[in-house]
């Protein structure tokens, strides 16, 4: 799939994690998958052929993969996907959101594909960031120093790769928690990139060292089951307004709506 020359699809998607991915791989039909540095998944969504990687957490993870799908897959479109954190006291947990612009503090935002399909909220921006942000103080702080409705710790890297291939990026992303929702402590440890056998490990050692952990724990696996399963029903009714037949949407242009400025280099600000 990722040598000679490779059919284009409709969409290439970045994941971070498994929990986010695995819903909507279980709707996609003739799944076909190639294990490499990254395992890449390939199948029909809405009668629309995809590609799907789960990369890991973070603006380097996210590039990379990004990377591996406009080389291997020729994607007329990059998705960001996955969970999100709410910075708007205004956008309740559980809300599927599509942000305009794509933002990193010390870099030019850069404009994000619309999507069309019922079921998702519009917002202004998404704010990416190098950490998961876990307190209600420091969601506020975010959201005066950036301006931005949510945060993530991938789109802008997919959004930069997508503007360096001429391609527009889309961010579908459900809010998992809101901004006024406190996350513990351990939850960074289990987004970091690992083995599911680290992960479990990672989990256990958080309910060794405070056992009540293990209930919120398992209500913050719960509502990702759902959301991730919310997400994908989302994606599934977009994909559907795609050209089956392949028709390509106009590039997403790198901006900055405060300054007018241009964009870096594409290495700039990528760890």
């Amino acid at each position: 799939m990722t040598s000679g020359d490779p059919r284009p699809c409709e969409a290439g998607f970045v994941f971070a994690l498994e929990t986010e991915a695995d819903p909507l791989g279980g709707m996609v039909r003739g799944t076909t998958s190639l294990r490499g540095a990254l395992e890449v998944h390939e199948g029909l969504l809405a009668g629309r052929r995809i590609a799907w990687v789960v990369g890991g957490a973070g603006m380097a993870a996210a590039a990379r993969a990004a990377d591996l799908l406009v080389a291997g897959h020729r994607p007329h479109r990059l998705v960001s996907a996955g969970f999100a954190g709410g910075l708007d006291a205004g956008i309740p947990r559980g809300t599927i959101v599509a942000a305009t612009h794509a933002r990193r503090a010390g870099s030019p935002d850069i404009a994000l594909q619309p999507l069309h399909c019922p079921g998702i909220r519009r917002v202004g921006s998404i704010v990416t960031v190098d950490g998961v942000v876990t307190t209600t103080s420091a969601k506020r702080a975010l959201a005066g120093a950036s301006d931005a409705a949510v945060v993530d710790m991938e789109t802008y890297a997919v959004a930069r790769v997508a503007a360096a291939a001429g391609l527009p990026c889309l961010s579908i992303r459900v809010v998992s928690d809101a901004a006024d929702d406190e996350l513990p402590d351990d939850i960074a440890r289990l987004v970091a990139p690992q083995s599911a056998l680290r992960r479990a490990g990672a989990a256990l050692a958080a309910i060794g060292r405070k056992p009540a952990a293990a209930a919120t724990l398992w209500r913050l696996w719960e509502r990702a089951v759902i959301d991730g399963r919310a997400l994908a029903v989302v994606i599934e009714r977009e994909a559907a307004t795609w050209p089956a037949a392949g028709g390509t949407m106009p590039a997403a242009p790198l901006t900055d709506g405060r300054r007018g400025a241009s964009p870096g280099p594409r290495g700039e600000d990528r760890p």
